[in-house]
């Protein structure tokens, strides 16, 4: 890729730290944005924190909008950032407002050391803790230097007083004498008054003002940042830049988390996406009520034992949240093939507390073990969804009967069913539900599903319909190499995908496989080790995509390294 000319001497510009003085100072406002990106990119924290520092524009946003290919930020340049928005608070050429980190984070030991979502959830509370502390001792320094002043001013006043009181009783000096004849007898006295009078009522202005800043440095710092909290003008007084972020959430963040989202001070934490893990339903419930109403768009709760009384409780707080979007729930215990005590009444509660999600467009559901609740999850919401996770989820006949009409069918577009076991019975639905989604759904997964010769077979037309399918995952399936081949043949013809996951065929495993084995023994059971067979296979796929003259079409089998996302134009 040839870079814009630009891009190119921005990338010279921040090379050299030694030269930031001479064209920090005279660079225009519109060529920050391409040194910012160049500093990024070629990580250079120094010159990430200048730019920072003196930002001239109200917004900045990082992370989100990284091109295709491209490395996330290294972590000393977040660091970087992070420490100079800090400093840019007292710095009067910076304009900043708002911070904008929303999709900054990645995964953990990532390519160049980028910033995990915990590493960077944590830095970001300790900013926002640090800058109220910074902002109290300002002011604690501002107030000592306004008392010092007042009380220099008022000891020089005190001997001015006693020194014209000797001199009025002694007639005073001549010089003195000589002005009180020529001012008139009154007139020295009334001036002097005047003054007096002045230098108190400056005195009490300046005791009021500190009276009023420290009122509002007293403000209580635990309140509840919420709609529902009551927020004094004081406090917005004190917000100057509001900074935007997904967060990650666990017990060893959690306590840093609360306390960056209860303190008032220069920056104001708000939250877009909240991934929560192994916390507890009243710790999640806690969480929500200090998050913002009108910022929060996604919750994502992982690896909390909440039950189905525990998410009952949780809905009707996450109906406050007019923007929410998307909920997200992994392997959270929702098990109800296990008997239990009042089960019933609280899956009518946890269904009509789906229902009052209003804006709810995603849902994701793995590992819940829901199997014949599907109608009664999914007919309450009010919004047919475009994202519909279903991994695990130990789906009926007659769920995926439901879901073939009801009235999400033609609005989806990712559709994830991986890991439900498929069979004849439910062939139809499957067809049925296909050419519902066939207009719209660009992101489709069997993997997993036990998909037989005879059932890929079948399934094959109906896949072919889907004319906007832009990743198809398949992996994990029990197929030989000629269906296989078939498989990829039809992936060819479908102008619009992109990414074809495909499941290592049968003859590649070693001897000894089940007849019909599960997806877990596909995923235990070793390859041939002879090489050949495997480049047999890659070669006879890629026969078939040379054939078809698509370039821009990836056939991959590796499954730890798949990303749903890369078909993204």
């Amino acid at each position: 890729m040839v870079l814009p000319l630009v891009d190119l001497c921005a990338k010279e510009v921040v090379s050299d730290h030694s030269s930031s003085p001479g064209w920090l100072g005279c660079v225009p406002r519109e060529l920050y944005r391409p040194l910012l990106e160049a500093a990024f990119t070629n990580c250079r924290p120094l010159a990430v924190g200048e730019l920072v520092q003196r930002w001239p524009e109200r917004t900045l946003r990082v992370g989100g909008q990284r091109r295709k290919g491209q490395s996330p930020p290294n972590r000393l340049c977040v660091q970087a950032l992070l420490l100079a928005v800090v400093r840019g608070l007292a710095d009067k050429r910076c304009a900043l407002q708002m911070l904008d980190l929303c999709g900054l984070q990645c995964e953990e030991g990532g390519v160049g050391d980028p910033m995990g979502g915990w590493s960077l959830t944590v830095a970001l509370c300790t900013m926002v803790v640090q800058a109220r502390a910074g902002a109290n001792r300002a002011l604690r320094r501002e107030g000592e230097r306004e008392r010092k002043r007042v009380l220099a001013m008022e000891k020089g006043i005190d001997p001015v007083k006693r020194e014209r009181g000797e001199k009025e009783e002694d007639g005073g000096t001549p010089q003195a004498r000589m002005g009180t004849q020529n001012e008139g007898p009154e007139e020295g006295t009334e001036t002097s008054a005047c003054r007096r009078d002045e230098d108190q009522v400056k005195g009490v202005r300046r005791r009021m003002e500190m009276e009023r800043r420290g009122g509002c440095a007293a403000g209580p710092t635990g309140s509840t940042v919420g709609e529902n909290a009551v927020a004094g003008p004081s406090a917005d007084s004190e917000v100057v830049v509001c900074v935007h972020a997904d967060l990650f959430i666990n017990a060893r963040s959690w306590e840093r988390v609360r306390a960056a989202l209860g303190v008032v001070g220069p920056l104001r934490l708000q939250c877009r996406y909240a991934r929560v893990e192994e916390l507890s339903v009243s710790s999640i419930g806690s969480l929500l009520d200090l998050l913002p109403r009108r910022a929060l768009m996604g919750v994502d709760i992982r690896y909390s034992c909440l039950g189905v009384v525990g998410l009952a409780t949780l809905l009707p707080q996450l109906s406050l949240f007019p923007t929410l979007t998307s909920l997200r729930l992994h392997y959270c215990n929702l098990d109800v093939r296990r008997d239990t005590p009042d089960q019933e009444e609280a899956m009518k509660c946890m269904s009509h507390g789906l229902g009052r999600l209003s804006q709810l467009r995603r849902l994701s559901l793995t590992a819940l073990r829901l199997p014949g609740h599907l109608r009664k999850l999914l007919s309450s919401l009010s919004l047919p969804l475009e994202v519909l996770e279903l991994p695990y989820l130990s789906l009926t006949p007659a769920d995926l009967s439901y879901l073939s009409c009801s009235p999400h069918a033609s609005s989806l577009e990712r559709l994830d069913l991986s890991e439900n076991r498929l069979d004849e019975s439910v062939l139809p639905s499957v067809r049925r539900l296909l050419s519902q989604a066939s207009g719209r759904l660009t992101h489709l997964s069997f993997s997993g599903c036990g998909l037989t010769d005879d059932l890929m077979v079948a399934l094959l037309p109906s896949l072919a319909c889907c004319r906007s399918l832009r990743s198809l995952a398949m992996a994990l399936n029990p197929l030989s190499l000629a269906v296989l081949q078939d498989l990829v043949r039809m992936a060819v013809r479908m102008p619009s995908l992109r990414q074809l996951l495909y499941p290592n065929p049968l003859e590649d495993y070693q001897p000894g496989l089940p007849p019909k084995p599960t997806s877990a023994q596909l995923l235990d059971w070793p390859l041939d080790e002879m090489v050949a067979v495997h480049e047999a296979t890659g070669l006879q796929l890629d026969r078939v995509l040379a054939e078809s003259g698509r370039s821009d079409l990836v056939l991959t089998c590796d499954l730890l390294n798949y990303d749903v996302d890369l078909g993204q134009e």
